[in-house]
């Protein structure tokens, strides 16, 4: 008996751990790496304004992670929950969305509204549907709507520290090397939007960790930019683009893990249709909304996009078929959402589908086991 205890004693702490997988990357590591990721913009935005726009992350976050270890105390009996990190990110990309001069009051309700209706009435992290920050960003836009529509919380002259730099300019003053100076510090639009170039260098570390993939950004960034011209040249659209914009949603919101297709395939259309949903938004008048719409609906459709671009399994037929006419029938009824939800938008009824989906998040979390 003794030599048989010796010889399990050996196999319980052997070195071979097949045919599992382990790896030393955490949740909190994770999310580290997307908070090291946004540093830089956080820093250009303090360099353009001052301490306002660090205030309305700092706001964000802290009312993020107050309201989630407040609610998981209380709904879950967790008491640790904010140790991941994940409150963190979401307040900080919150902030980002907003204007450097936004209410801290408003700050704080949208921030609590992400992690509450974004993430924690869900059952916590890993299981929300919708990017929590999106949704924090239209918990404000609906209830706080001459605030967030104010053109008084965008700019201030007096508070500008530095409206731009000059680098490549010192090379030529031509066009081009003012719109690259342009893409390193640029005053305008939401907090994150104000450098365009830490925002890319940010993704592409993120990329390098391997905390996103390619397949997103980059075919929703195709879509878009190919959509752009076919308006430009067959309409004559002028729309004007905000690249920070782009990037933050494409890059940073939509790769959001839990609420984002799990393959590459599906990965892939799910940026094509997130371009497309742009593009419709853009056809509808759609401006200041147009990305959280577009990522937001997207999200609504990741289960079905996952199951009908999941791998083939060994030993099953070929199926392209099947998925393709699945695929067909999922893109019309995710052209007609977009549609509806831009009709809503234009109507002012907007607001009645998020009252809608707070009465249908807390049924929820009241009937769940949890």
């Amino acid at each position: 008996r003794k030599g048989g205890n010796k010889i399990m004693e050996k196999i319980l702490t052997a070195k071979n751990y097949t045919p599992h997988i382990r790896v030393n990357d955490s949740v909190a590591k994770v999310m580290s790496d997307v908070v090291l990721a946004l540093l830089p913009s956080m820093i250009a935005a303090y360099a353009v304004y001052g301490m306002a726009p660090v205030l309305v992350i700092m706001t964000s976050v802290a009312s993020a992670l107050v309201s989630e270890w407040i609610f998981s105390i209380v709904f879950f009996k967790k008491y640790s929950s904010i140790t991941d990190v994940s409150g963190v990110v979401t307040g900080i990309l919150l902030g980002m969305t907003l204007a450097p001069f936004t209410p801290l009051y408003v700050v704080a309700f949208g921030a609590s509204a992400a992690v509450i209706f974004g993430k924690l009435i869900y059952g916590g992290l890993g299981r929300n549907m919708f990017n929590p920050a999106l949704i924090g960003r239209e918990f404000m836009t609906v209830f706080f709507p001459a605030v967030m529509s104010s053109g008084a919380i965008w700019y201030s002259e007096t508070a500008l520290k530095v409206s731009g730099i000059k680098f490549f300019a010192y090379l030529g003053d031509i066009p081009l090397f003012n719109y690259l100076d342009r893409t390193i510090l640029n005053p305008l639009g939401a907090i994150g939007e104000f450098s365009v170039f830490f925002l890319a260098a940010g993704g592409l570390y993120l990329l390098i960790k391997d905390r996103i993939s390619w397949h997103i950004p980059v075919s929703m960034f195709l879509v878009v930019f190919l959509g752009l011209f076919l308006m430009n040249i067959i309409i004559g659209a002028d729309i004007n683009l905000s690249m920070g914009g782009l990037l933050l949603g494409g890059i940073y919101m939509a790769t959001d893990m839990p609420s984002s297709p799990s393959n590459p395939m599906g990965k892939i259309y799910y940026g094509i249709m997130t371009g497309i949903a742009v593009i419709i938004c853009w056809s509808q008048n759609i401006r200041f909304e147009t990305l959280s719409y577009s990522i937001l609906t997207l999200n609504a459709f990741t289960q079905p996009i996952n199951y009908i671009f999941r791998p083939k399994v060994f030993g099953m037929g070929n199926m392209t078929g099947e998925k393709i006419i699945k695929g067909a029938g999922l893109t019309g009824i995710i052209v007609i959402t977009i549609f509806i939800l831009t009709f809503l938008h234009n109507a002012g009824l907007v607001s009645y589908l998020l009252y809608i989906y707070i009465f249908y998040t807390v049924i929820k979390l009241i009937l769940s086991n949890e």
